[in-house]
C-alpha cells in the first residue's frame, strides 16, 4: 500500500525547493500569479505586504541594496529577493521584476502595501475567470496615520493586476506610469489596497528631498528648465491645487499638511533644476 501511495503523492505534488519550504503547484488549467516588487530598506511594512499576498504562485523582489532587515523578511515569506544597486529609477527597477517573473499573471504592488481579504479575493477571481487583461485597483493612502479620502490622494484608481507582457512601466525617474499593450478597457477589481505611504514626518522630509531631486533630473533630461521665480509660483499652485480644487480642506489639518508638502516638494524640485540648469 505504502508503494502505491508513493507516485500519487509525487504526482499530487511537484515539490518546488525555494530553499525554505516546499508548497504544492497549481493545476495545469489555473492560471498563475506573480507579485513584483521593489524595495529599499522597507522593513517596517514588508512582512504584512507579503502575507497579504502568500496565495500568490511567485513573488519576485527586486532590492536596490537594503541595509535592513528587507532581504531576511521576504526570503521568510518565500520570495526570489534579486539585488540590484544600480538604481535606474522607479519605473526601469520595476520592469526588472515583470521580468523575472515567469506567471501568467501579475500584482504590481510597493511593499507600503497592503492587499485587503476583499482584494485578494477578486484578484483570484479575476484571474480565473478574466474580462479583460488588465484590471485597476482602489488605492487608499494613510499620511501620518490618517487614512486620506480627498486632497488629490483619493479616489485613486490605478492599473496593478495584468497578463504578463500586455503591460510595462514607463522609464520615468519617478511618478512611473504603467504603459498598456492591449486594446481592451482596464476593468476594477473589489477591495481595496491599503496604502502607508507616510508613516511619520521623517519620512514626509525624506521622499520629499528624494522625490524633488527625482523630478529635477527628470525635467533636466528633456531639456526643461527653472528659477526662482518659477519656484514660487509653481510652489504656490502646488498648494492652492491641493488644498482647494482637490478640497483637501475636507481632510482637515492633514489635508493643509499634504498641501505645504506638496508646495514644498515642487518648489524645491524647481530650484534643483535650476540649480541643474546652471553651467558646470
Amino acid at each position: 500500500m505504502a508503494s502505491a501511495a508513493a507516485p500519487l503523492a509525487s504526482q499530487a505534488f511537484n515539490r518546488v525547493n525555494t530553499g525554505l519550504r516546499e508548497y504544492p503547484t497549481r493545476s495545469m488549467t489555473q492560471p498563475t500569479l506573480g507579485i513584483a516588487i521593489i524595495t529599499y530598506n522597507a522593513a517596517a511594512r514588508l512582512a504584512q505586504c507579503l502575507s497579504a499576498v502568500s496565495f500568490a504562485d511567485e513573488i519576485v523582489v527586486i532590492d536596490g541594496g537594503s541595509t535592513d532587515a528587507t532581504a531576511g523578511i521576504a526570503e521568510a515569506h518565500r520570495a526570489r529577493v534579486i539585488e540590484a544597486r544600480d538604481w535606474p529609477g522607479f519605473g526601469p527597477q520595476k520592469n526588472r521584476a515583470l521580468d523575472a517573473l515567469s506567471t501568467d499573471w501579475v500584482l504590481s504592488i510597493d511593499a507600503d502595501e497592503v492587499v485587503t481579504p476583499e482584494l485578494a479575493a477578486s484578484i483570484r477571481a479575476a484571474i480565473t475567470d478574466p474580462r479583460s487583461d488588465v484590471y485597476s485597483v482602489d488605492r487608499l493612502s494613510s499620511f501620518c496615520g490618517v487614512w486620506v479620502r480627498h486632497s488629490g490622494w483619493y479616489p485613486d484608481w490605478i492599473p496593478r493586476l495584468f497578463k504578463r507582457g500586455t503591460a510595462r512601466f514607463s522609464d520615468d525617474l519617478v511618478h512611473e506610469r504603467l504603459v498598456l499593450s492591449t486594446g481592451k478597457p482596464v476593468a476594477r477589481l473589489e477591495g481595496r489596497l491599503m496604502h502607508y505611504s507616510y508613516e511619520d514626518f521623517e519620512t514626509v522630509l525624506r521622499k520629499l528631498d528624494a522625490y524633488s531631486s527625482a523630478g529635477a533630473e527628470q525635467r533636466h533630461a528633456a531639456g526643461k528648465r527653472g528659477s526662482f521665480s518659477i519656484a514660487v509660483t509653481r510652489g504656490a499652485w502646488a498648494f492652492l491645487r491641493t488644498y482647494f480644487l482637490r478640497r483637501g480642506f475636507l481632510d482637515g489639518r492633514t489635508g493643509f499638511m499634504i498641501a505645504v508638502v506638496n508646495a514644498q516638494t515642487v518648489y524645491y524640485r524647481f530650484l534643483k533644476l535650476a540649480q541643474l540648469n546652471e553651467p558646470h
